[in-house]
């Protein structure tokens, strides 16, 4: 039975499993098969759907829930048993294996280099083996994004064996580079932007994993599986910079429509002040 717990006065959890742990793949395809199955119900009010490891949060406009209910003072009640119908009305087999046909393998360079991993040792001395083995281990599994959350396009990755497994930093950082590969307890993680962070860090990918500029913007969702493939630091500088060649060459190319844009205009604008007076064409 579905179990939907109320969050705040305009968004709801519907909670799909008890633990992620007994059973990681299939409670993420479940998670995912939810959430797929409330986004094709198009229930009236609902704005967005966020997957988490066991649940799927539902936000809704109240105005519009109010409304399709009848009945604004059960407005809620009317949303959970819109929820319930779908949610439970949709169960089999057939629709676990089109999920799973969706799922992208998405590879993700990283470079392990001291530079990049400050706590590289940690994480080996925490587990008893080498760094080498660090990386051999983080590199040979494959991971399955069991969310996106923290900050914009922050991968939640399920799969870390267990014995990289490493506490969370005593004292978190004020500052991480974008593209840090962290462990953090029993995940591991890509922070796609700069920001505050208590992982250890290990690596950092050139991959730019968030950009608002693209459609959707981040790179990674929840389902994709993942590996990572180790790169050497003159690979890194490499990838980082032909990375930064494509961004020059993206802004050269909309400022160039912006100016041509605005060339346009101009005459438009001399005409309709320049009657009279000086021209404001400069040069």
């Amino acid at each position: 039975m579905t179990e939907t717990i109320p969050l705040g006065d305009s968004a709801l959890i519907v909670r799909v499993r008890e633990r992620f742990e007994d059973a990681p793949e299939e409670t993420l395809d479940e998670v995912l098969r939810t959430l797929e199955q409330l986004r094709n119900a198009a229930i009236p009010g609902v704005v967005e759907l966020a997957p988490a490891y066991t649940s799927v949060a539902v936000f809704f406009d109240p105005i519009t829930v109010a409304k399709a209910s009848g009945r604004p003072d059960e407005m809620f009640d009317w949303l959970a048993t819109q929820i319930r119908r779908v949610v439970n009305g949709a169960r089999g087999r057939r629709h676990v294996r089109a999920a799973r046909s969706d799922v992208r393998l998405v590879e993700i360079p990283v470079c392990y280099d001291s530079e990049f991993a400050p706590d590289l040792d940690d994480v080996g001395r925490h587990a008893q083996i080498s760094t080498s083995q660090v990386v051999d281990l983080h590199s040979a599994a494959e991971y399955r994004v069991a969310c996106i959350g923290f900050v914009p396009g922050f991968p939640f990755l399920a799969g870390l064996a267990k014995k990289l497994a490493t506490p969370r930093r005593d004292t978190p950082r004020k500052e991480i580079p974008p593209g840090s590969v962290g462990i953090g307890g029993a995940q591991t993680g890509i922070y796609p932007l700069r920001s505050p962070g208590g992982w250890n860090l290990i690596g950092r990918t050139p991959l730019k994993l968030f950009d608002p500029t693209k459609s959707p913007p981040a790179l990674l969702r929840a389902g994709d599986r993942v590996r990572f493939r180790a790169i050497t630091r003159e690979e890194f500088a490499a990838f980082a910079e032909a990375t930064a060649a494509e961004e020059s060459m993206k802004h050269e190319s909309r400022s160039s429509r912006a100016e041509r844009g605005s060339s346009h205009s101009k005459p438009q604008i001399r005409r309709r002040v320049s009657v009279g007076g000086p021209s404001l064409r400069s040069g």
